[in-house]
């Protein structure tokens, strides 16, 4: 349920890079997340310390925060427990342990339990860290079958501890399927942007809903993924674009064109770097990519949604800059944290920050 995120998106010139490349990576590549494969932006061609703003709301939205939105277990994925700085996590049939920074408790299970993990991620702990997987009972398979609400994809060991998934991501989701079930209901259509969109499980829910998907991502290997992940889920005929080039020039070409878009996702890392050099730092390219999104949208536009990775700031943040840039447009803005619950148990643990204009 992808996400993420890590960059993540995806993150060497990726935040999570695949092992392995998938075997039509080079085929009919389109162009186009890596949230975790992902995709760095470019600084733009104006130096950073002349950029000026365009939008500055002068209205503030009623804002609903904080929103903590929880995911639970499911066939596909389950937080079996955490602590000392680790997850262990069943993915499918699979157990896998990989660092959690966020994990600063001791653990609840059996240390027995934890020792039943089929793969664990070692090496360097470090969100952008490249390392290795080791598997104490017996080699696995690079790919494995995963599916969401029925929606079949590929879970894959990469080099940047990422597999492929964010399941916290499904909060969003089931949102995004109902804005955009309503729409098509209504006979209207639906554009719908992924930036950073790593594995593509957020654009083929989208598209599977009813939604045109644009799908932005640097990384070829992520979008080679994302194309094994349409085909294994049988959505060939869906029309989705997969886009392999810098985000933030992708914007600004298209706020050019006067393209507008009904809803947007926006799951950028907080670092990395791009094939050419290009730099993305989230605190710096973060403003001046929202100005060029609150141009992506217009009167009919559903949603913007913002997500944040290991990043040490607050989700009030987030917050404050989607207040300055969507204030203007009318809606609400919910802004809060995306949270995993622990199977058979009470604890939660927090995954990432998010801000969203719901019109």
């Amino acid at each position: 349920m992808s996400k993420r995120r890590q960059q993540s998106g995806k993150k060497s010139s990726e935040k999570e890079k695949p092992v392995s490349t998938p075997a039509n990576a080079s085929a009919k590549q389109p162009r186009k997340q890596g949230k975790r494969s992902r995709q760095f932006s470019k600084p733009s061609e104006q130096p950073r310390a002349e950029y000026r703003a365009k939008h500055i709301s002068r209205q503030r939205l009623p804002g609903h925060c904080p929103l903590v939105l929880e995911n639970s277990s499911d066939d596909a994925h389950s937080l079996l427990d955490s602590g000392n700085g680790l997850k262990l996590e069943r993915y499918g049939n699979l157990r896998i342990i990989r660092p959690e920074a966020q994990a600063i408790w001791q653990p609840s299970l059996d240390p027995e339990e934890w020792k039943r993990a089929d793969a664990v991620f070692t090496g360097d702990t470090n969100e952008e860290g490249a390392g290795r997987w080791a598997f104490p009972h017996g080699e696995k398979s690079e790919t494995w079958p995963m599916s969401w609400d029925n929606l079949r994809y590929l879970g894959r060991f990469t080099s940047f501890r990422h597999v492929g998934v964010f399941p916290e991501q499904a909060a969003h989701w089931r949102f995004m399927e109902e804005r955009i079930g309503d729409r098509v209901k209504a006979g209207s259509g639906f554009e719908l942007l992924n930036l950073f969109g790593y594995t593509g499980l957020a654009s083929l829910v989208a598209a599977r809903a009813g939604a045109r998907v644009t799908h932005v991502d640097a990384s070829k290997k992520a979008i080679g993924w994302a194309r094994e992940n349409q085909e294994l889920a049988g959505l060939e005929d869906r029309p989705v674009r997969w886009i392999c080039e810098d985000a933030m020039r992708f914007c600004e070409r298209e706020a050019r064109r006067g393209n507008r878009y009904d809803g947007i996702l926006l799951d950028p890392p907080h670092y990395g770097r791009g094939p050419k050099g290009e730099v993305w730092q989230l605190f710096e390219d973060l403003p001046r990519m929202l100005d060029v999104i609150r141009d992506l949208t217009d009167g009919r536009s559903s949603f913007v949604i913002l997500t944040a990775y290991a990043i040490r700031a607050s989700f009030y943040s987030m917050h404050e800059i989607m207040q300055e840039k969507f204030g203007d447009c009318g809606g609400v803005l919910e802004s809060g944290e995306l949270v995993l619950k622990t199977e058979n148990g009470h604890r939660h643990l927090s995954t990432s920050l998010f801000s969203r204009w719901c019109a």
